[in-house]
């Protein structure tokens, strides 16, 4: 059973479908469990546990019955999300050949962790992504 796992509602399904689609395959093995890019509705799985699921902005709303899609603040982050890999630059490419956006590139982070290396991007929806190694 999954506790707790995010559920991104996006503008773009089938563009950021496209993107976490290759990511979550690529760099954690995550398995599409739902869904597929004409949307509503996809999420992944690794092995039995949900890692992420997305939702269309405008079907969420219908669904609450909200009068028009949710709004979405653009001025800061609300979240990140964050990906725990063994080799940051390697997980860098990937995310950009899915159509990910650098926003920092890889440096270590001493103050975050001893060995602590990261990367900040922004996938297709403008998320912000971190990429960290230890």
């Amino acid at each position: 059973m999954d506790a707790f796992y995010p559920r991104l509602l996006v503008d773009d399904f089938a563009g950021m479908f496209r993107f976490y689609h290759g990511v979550l395959g690529e760099i954690v093995g995550a398995d599409l469990s739902r869904g597929d890019e004409g949307g509503p509705y996809a999420g992944w799985d690794l092995r039995d546990d949900a890692v992420l699921s997305l939702y269309d902005r405008a079907a969420m709303a219908a669904a609450v019955a909200a009068p028009a899609p949710l709004p979405r603040p653009r001025d800061q982050d609300g979240v990140a999300l964050v990906l725990r890999v063994d080799d940051v630059d390697a997980a860098l490419r990937v995310c950009e050949r899915h159509g990910g956006s650098l926003v920092a590139a890889a440096r270590r982070r001493p103050d975050w962790g001893p060995t602590l290396r990261a990367a900040h991007l922004r996938d297709p929806d403008g998320n912000l992504l971190e990429l960290q190694s230890y």
